[in-house]
Parts: structure tokens; sequence; C-alpha cells
């Protein structure tokens, strides 16, 4: 009897014993089994790139990210050295840059609607003499821009009272044509001159507050004197800039009104000619 239950208890432990084994054996594959899984989605969900292009559009991303970011500092570089210039010294020299500018612009713009083919229109009003006589020629000027048109208007107006009174006429309103192309340029040759005075003078007054400051500190300290020099001459060198950018502007402006008069001159030649011309054929 204690035999069978020896025998028993042994065969017992035993199954027992394989259970748990393979119990433990199945949890341990089945963990390894989800971790393959797991390692399998991964691997499969991310996609193959191509370590060319990949690396193509990393450069062309980094090329870009770069000339927003010197785009940008260009601008803050700008911003950064107004204000160390001190506001109190560059916003004149702004002030004297944006009116320059705005002048400049106005000017452009006015000329280049009072510029006409000056030898259609000539054409057109020696046809008109020809066809229609004066007043033919009158309703071309009025429906013509420019000031070549209304010196021709005023001399075509006073041709009843003889070929002096026309010249004469011409030559008067010419003048007024000429100080209406010339409106505004006093104007923007002192804002090309006031701009670096008044960045010179932010440069004096900075060389003043410097030297001051060693006096204050009893002692000459490099990054005092060089700081305080660097600040003052941004005033000078924007003053400069501001010179130089509306210089430009000036002179193409009045190499076109000196175009436009010398177009004038020879209209109006043209003028007393076509007029001899008309009253011989009359």
């Amino acid at each position: 009897m204690k035999k069978v239950i020896s025998s028993l208890a042994i065969a017992a432990a035993i199954t027992f014993g394989f259970t748990g084994v393979t119990y433990a054996q199945d949890e341990v594959d089945g963990a390894e089994m989800d971790s393959t899984e797991m390692v399998d989605d991964s691997t499969e969900a991310e996609p193959e790139v191509d370590p060319a292009s990949n690396s193509a559009s990393q450069v062309q991303e980094g090329e870009e990210e770069e000339a927003d970011k010197e785009d940008l500092g260009i601008i803050a570089k700008i911003k950064q050295k107004f204000i160390e210039g001190d506001p109190v010294w560059m916003s004149p020299v702004l002030i004297c840059l944006i009116l320059g500018l705005a002048l400049s612009i106005e000017r452009i713009v006015y000329l280049n609607l009072s510029t006409i083919n000056t030898k259609r229109f000539l054409d057109e009003v020696e046809t008109a003499l020809k066809n229609g006589g004066v007043d033919a020629a009158k309703d071309v000027c009025r429906n013509t821009r420019g000031p070549i048109a209304s010196i021709f208007y005023q001399g075509l107006d006073r041709a009843d009272e003889g070929i002096d009174v026309v010249e004469k006429s011409v030559v008067s309103y010419g003048g007024v044509q000429m100080g209406l192309l010339e409106k505004g340029l006093s104007w923007l040759s002192l804002f090309i001159a006031l701009a670096p005075m008044l960045g010179f003078l932010g440069t004096v007054i900075g060389m003043i507050f410097a030297f001051e400051q060693i006096v204050a500190d009893g002692q000459v300290s490099p990054i005092t004197v060089a700081g305080g020099i660097q600040v003052s001459l941004l005033t000078t060198v924007f003053g400069l800039i501001a010179a130089i950018v509306l210089q430009v502007f000036y002179n193409y402006i009045v190499s076109k009104v000196d175009g436009i008069v010398n177009d004038m001159e020879d209209a109006s030649i043209s003028l007393i000619d076509m007029m001899l011309k008309h009253k011989a054929n009359a």
C-alpha cells in the first residue's frame, strides 16, 4: 500500500512538474513570438528610402533654410544697426531718405508721362496744318499730353498775331514748362546734402559721449572707446548710403529733364518752320 501511494506521489510530482515547465516554455515562446511580430510590423511599417534621394532632399531643404535665414538675417542686422546708432539721430536720416525717394518716384512718373514721340507728333501737327489749318493743329495739341504739345498750343493760339509773337510766346511758355519739369529738384538736392550732414552730426555727438564716458571712468578703456566709436560711426554710414541712393535718382531725373528740354527746343524751331511754310502755302 505504501508503495502504491509513493508511486502515485512520484507520478503526480512528475506530471505537475512537466506541466509547469511546459506552461512556462509556452509563455516564453509566446513572448518571443509577440516581440518578433512587433519587430516585423515595425520593419514593414518603415518604407524603404533611397539614400541618394534622401540626402539630396536634405541638402535642398538645408539650402532653403539657409537662404531664409540669410534674408531674415540681413533685415535683422539692419534693424540692429539702426538701433545701435541711436534712433534719435538715425531717424532724421531715415526721414530724408524716405522723403527723397518719394519725391524721386513722383518726378520719374511725371517725366515719363511728359515724354512723347516727338517725330510722330510733328508729323500729325504738320498734316493738320496742311489739311485743316490752325484750328485742326490746335485740336491735335489739345489731345496730346506733355509740355511740347502745350508749347505748340500756345504758339498756334497766337498765330494770327504774327510769327514774332508766336516765337516769343513759345520761348516764354517753354521757360514755364521747364520750371514744371524741374519742380522739386531743389528739395531733392537738399535731402542729398542733409543726409550725410545729419550722419556726421550724430557721429560727432557720439564721440563726445564716448569721451565723457572715458572721463567718468577715469581711464581709457578699449571697450568703451571702440564701442562708442562704432556706434557713432553708424550714423555716418547710414547718412552716406542715403545720399548715394538719392544722388543716383537725382542724376537720372536731371538727365531726363535735359532730354525733354532738348526735344522742346527742337520742336519749337520745327513749329516756327511749319507755320512759315503754312503761311507761304496759304
